[in-house]
């Protein structure tokens, strides 16, 4: 059985005589590829610490053992989550204090989720800046100032990939082969302190970069449980044989996907869709800070 995608783009498809493209469904084949009984496995993971990490890899012993028989052998709502405690110890700094400022920085190298969403679900953030959109520190500078003169504190989330054109590139990498960015958070915190002095206005600058306390939460139940079913499927996927595909969850079914499709464009946020207008709404930012 296989899904299929959005049904006006599948009239398309039909309209047209042709067969829509679809991913093939994950969970337990029939027939196995290999035999348990004679099968070792060995579990390979990259890159850092994730909240739900350690549940997808029992999840993958287990399935491995009780479905198959085999004795040898991720979470972005826990972040969101473990974000807003942040952003209110943020807030909290910035009220008590005459011209306050907040200031957090999260995870987000590329795409801006964790910082957009942990806006929406706290209120009380006034800025929000991701690597999406693009803004001048002058910009940036001018709207904080017009904050503090209105309501005398404010609290601004950065991505940690936000900004980096603010940077001289310098062309180094990181021990996994990217690019090393530019610290937002240290240079915002810097500049922010700055431009301020010299106004001659005093403020009370508080500065929070929880990424490693967040990156080693333990998973909320939503997302354990959402680990678990990837490492199930994940188990039925290799003991069917299934090679060069990740288990995905489209149109909520879960489903294999093509590694070379899954990696072949990052998901952003679109400057013009609903979820950064629904940030700017909550903020109450300018749209443009250049």
């Amino acid at each position: 059985m296989e899904q299929a995608s959005d049904l006006n783009e599948i009239k398309k498809y039909l309209d047209a005589g042709i067969e829509p493209p679809r991913f093939e469904m994950a969970g337990p084949r029939e027939k196995l590829f290999f035999d348990p009984a004679a099968l070792s496995c060995g579990i390979v993971t990259c890159g850092g610490l994730c909240p739900g990490l350690n549940d997808v890899i029992r999840s993958i012993v287990m399935s491995l053992h009780h479905h198959c028989g085999v004795r040898t052998t991720f979470g972005f709502e826990t972040a969101v989550s473990e974000a807003k405690r942040a952003t209110c110890a943020a807030d909290a700094e910035a009220t008590g204090a005459r011209n306050g400022i907040g200031l957090v920085k999260l995870m987000g190298r590329d795409s801006g989720f964790i910082a957009a969403f942990s806006v929406l679900v706290d209120n009380q953030v006034n800025f929000c800046l991701i690597p999406e959109v693009s803004f001048t520190i002058d910009g940036f500078l001018s709207a904080l100032k017009q904050r503090l003169e209105h309501r005398g504190h404010a609290v601004i989330v950065v991505a940690e990939g936000a900004g980096q054109e603010l940077f001289e590139a310098t062309g180094e990498l990181d021990a996994s082969g990217n690019v090393k960015y530019g610290d937002i958070g240290i240079l915002l915190r810097d500049r922010i302190k700055e431009y301020f002095k010299k106004m001659g206005i005093e403020i009370s600058l508080k500065y929070i970069d929880p990424s490693y306390t967040i990156r080693s939460q333990a998973a909320i139940p939503h997302d354990s449980a959402f680990c678990l079913l990837l490492g199930h499927n994940a188990v039925h996927a290799g003991m069917a044989g299934r090679t060069g595909m990740i288990v995905g969850f489209w149109n909520h079914q879960f489903t294999h996907v093509p590694i070379p499709l899954a990696v072949s464009q990052r998901k952003k946020i679109d400057p013009e869709g609903w979820i950064w207008s629904s940030v700017l709404a909550s903020t109450g930012q300018p749209a443009v800070m250049r």
